[in-house]
C-alpha cells in the first residue's frame, strides 16, 4: 500500500492473472466491464487481451473475450453442411493446392474436407482415401481417381466410419498427406473431439502421412472436447479462414506450423 493508502498499480503479469480469475469465473467479459475491473484503460485492456491469446488463454470476441469453452456433442451432417460455406470453400481451395498429382491423400470426414471432391477431381492420377461416404460418392464417378475407403463402424449422422477397424486399415497405407478436420482446437489442448471413436482413426491416419494438414474453422477455434487428438505442433500446415484472430495466428506460427488463412 502507498503512503496515501492507495494500493499500487499491479505488474502486467498481476493483471493478467486477474482478468484470467475474472474470465474463469465469469465465462465472457466485455472490454468495458474488464476496463472496471481491473481500473484500467481500455487500450491496456486490449494489449493483456491480445498478449493471453498469442499464449493461447483466452479468446477475443467482439467487444471483449471469452475463456476456452467445452462441446460435449457434435452436429451432424446435415447441420454442418448449412453453416459458413464461404469459409468452408475458401478453405478447401486452399487445402487443395497442397495436392499434387500422383498423390495418395486421406480426406478426414467433414463438410469443409468434402468441398475439396470437386479439385480433387480433375487431377489425373491420384488416390483418395477417406472414411467419408460423402466423400465416396462425390468422386465415384471420377475415373482418374482410385479410391479407398477405410470400413469399420458405421456414424451415422456422420455418415462416416470410425473406430478400430477404420484405424487398422489406415495404418496398413502409406499416405503422402492427411488432410485431418475437427470439431474444435486451440493452441493449449491442440485438435480434440468429444467422440472417443474418432480418435484413433484421426491418429492412425497422421501416423500413415508424410505430412499433415489440419483444416477447421476459426469459430471452432477456442473450444475443446474431452479426448485429445493431437498437438497443434504435429500438424505441418494448418488451414483455417481469415477471421482468426492476428493474435492467435501468431502463437499458432510460434509453434512451427505453417498457417494459412483462407479468404471468401
Amino acid at each position: 500500500m502507498t503512503s496515501d493508502g492507495e494500493h499500487p498499480p499491479l505488474i502486467p503479469d498481476q493483471r493478467r492473472e486477474q482478468l484470467l480469475k475474472h474470465l474463469r469465473r465469469d465465462g465472457v467479459l466485455s472490454v468495458q466491464q474488464i476496463t472496471r475491473l481491473l481500473g484500467v484503460s481500455h487500450m491496456t485492456v486490449r494489449r493483456d487481451i491480445a498478449e493471453l491469446e498469442r499464449g493461447g488463454l483466452v479468446f477475443s470476441v467482439p467487444g471483449g473475450v471469452r475463456i476456452a469453452s467445452t462441446i460435449s456433442s457434435e452436429p451432424g451432417f446435415l447441420d454442418k453442411s448449412e453453416v459458413e460455406q464461404p469459409q468452408k470453400q475458401a478453405m478447401a481451395a486452399e487445402a487443395a493446392r497442397l495436392v499434387q498429382d500422383g498423390m495418395t491423400v486421406y480426406l478426414d470426414a467433414g463438410t469443409t474436407l468434402l468441398a475439396m471432391a470437386p479439385a480433387l477431381a480433375r487431377l489425373p492420377h491420384l488416390t483418395v482415401v477417406t472414411n467419408d461416404f460423402t466423400t465416396i460418392g462425390r468422386l465415384m464417378d471420377a475415373e482418374n481417381l482410385e479410391l479407398v475407403h477405410v470400413g469399420g463402424r458405421v456414424d451415422a449422422s456422420n455418415r462416416s466410419s470410425v473406430g478400430r477397424l477404420a484405424a487398422d486399415t489406415l495404418r496398413r497405407l502409406a499416405l503422402d498427406v492427411a488432410f485431418i478436420s475437427t470439431s474444435s482446437w486451440d493452441l493449449l489442448r491442440g485438435t480434440t473431439t468429444p467422440s472417443e471413436s474418432k480418435v484413433d482413426v484421426k491418429q492412425a491416419a497422421m501416423a500413415s502421412a508424410a505430412h499433415s494438414v489440419l483444416v477447421a474453422g476459426s469459430s471452432k477455434y477456442g473450444t475443446f472436447g474431452r479426448y485429445r487428438v493431437a498437438p497443434l505442433t504435429a500438424f505441418d500446415t494448418i488451414v483455417t479462414d481469415a477471421d482468426l484472430t492476428d493474435a492467435a495466428a501468431e502463437g499458432i506460427r510460434a509453434g512451427g506450423s505453417s498457417l494459412v488463412l483462407a479468404r471468401p
